[in-house]
């Protein structure tokens, strides 16, 4: 049987304020539950209930969890790995056992995952309909053209279609090395290696720095760290919800 609690106590403890401070916002119709505008009085579910405050999604399930990850090079994106070689599980605290990743990142590959047992807003991040943008950052050969990244910015032809880029933009060059930071929308497997090797410049080392408004910043590899209420309604609304 479902739990109720009055709504006001469900946003304090979600953080929004103080139980004073949520009423006045109940009061001033700026709660909306399931859609609705919510009214003093009100009682609501706190695992099921879709609680929105000045547009902004309010996660109320304490049962929810947001992680993010700084994944290390020659780990593979699975929690488990049957050939035994490292895998997510073994860098998450014991508590945080029952998440998937979101997308993935070959073993080659470093950097941001996101890690959730929201399977609602996993599916939303991960599929390409909803567009969340992912920003890498690219170790290639240098020196390079201009031309390398007007071609990534138009498109170029690969296997299985065209690909093309969001953003380009040349963050470091010396003698033969180069470092670029490149955004795009969708999550075709190996789909930023492949793009640069088109172009004649392959990478040696690529890192995602960020996926939609959460960014890596200055989590250390191999450390993980939840989300804060704000990222996750920042998660949200990037993929509208």
């Amino acid at each position: 049987m479902p739990s109720t609690e009055r709504l006001q106590k469900v946003l304090a403890a979600a953080g929004v304020g103080s139980r004073r401070t949520c009423e006045d916002l109940i009061a001033a119709g700026r709660v909306i539950v399931d859609g609705k505008p919510a009214t003093l009085g009100d009682k609501v579910d706190p695992a099921t209930a879709v609680i929105h405050v000045d547009g902004e999604r309010i996660v109320t399930d304490d049962s929810r969890v947001y992680l993010e990850m700084n994944k290390p090079r020659g780990v593979v994106s699975t929690m488990d790995d049957e050939r035994g070689r490292a895998a997510l599980s073994d860098y998450l605290p014991p508590g945080d056992q029952r998440v998937f990743h979101v997308g993935r990142l070959d073993a080659d590959s470093e950097g941001l995952l996101l890690l959730t047992n929201d399977g609602t807003l996993a599916h939303r991040l991960a599929h390409p309909s909803f567009g969340v943008a992912k920003t890498y950052l690219c170790e290639i050969p240098g020196p390079v053209p201009r031309a390398v990244g007007r071609r990534l910015l138009a498109g170029v032809e690969l296997d299985d279609g065209p690909a093309k880029v969001d953003e380009f933009r040349l963050v470091d060059a010396e003698g033969k090395r180069a470092l670029v930071e490149v955004v795009v929308h969708e999550g075709r497997k190996h789909i930023v290696r492949r793009m640069f090797a088109e172009v004649g410049h392959p990478v040696s080392r690529l890192v995602r720095t960020a996926i939609g408004p959460i960014s890596l910043g200055a989590l250390k590899p191999g450390r993980t760290r939840r989300l804060s209420g704000a990222e996750v309604s920042a998660l949200f609304r990037a993929v509208g919800g």
